[in-house]
């Protein structure tokens, strides 16, 4: 698979204003990922803790909460990653499920989908 970059918006926490960034486009990501140090500008706190394995094999512990992100004109509450304040924007897998997007590596997109009730 091909990799792109996305706009996504992250709105503070007070929502009065929201920073929008390119992320990478990445299915093996389980979560979205930001600067902790954007997260936090924008008054975003941790709520926990998790364990995530990289590529190498190796375990990393990084703080989580939750963001209210938009991708073109939706908007939805997803858990995000605070990554180092110099990390790279990613848009994770539940970021793509919890909006109902498909990724369309050939042309650069995101592409809305149906939801399913099966």
């Amino acid at each position: 698979m091909g990799e792109f970059y996305y706009p996504i918006g992250v709105w503070s926490a007070d929502g009065e204003r929201m920073e929008t960034v390119e992320a990478l486009v990445d299915t093996g990501a389980s979560f979205s990922l930001f600067p902790g140090a954007m997260l936090r500008r924008l008054g975003l706190v941790p709520t926990g803790q998790r364990r995530f394995e990289l590529a190498d094999g190796s375990i990393i512990v990084r703080d989580i909460g939750r963001a209210m992100l938009h991708i073109d004109g939706a908007e939805e509450v997803r858990v995000v990653i605070f990554g180092e304040d110099d990390a790279e924007s990613l848009i994770g897998a539940d970021t793509l499920q919890g909006f109902l997007l498909l990724v369309d590596s050939v042309d650069e997109r995101l592409v809305p989908r149906n939801g399913r009730l099966k």
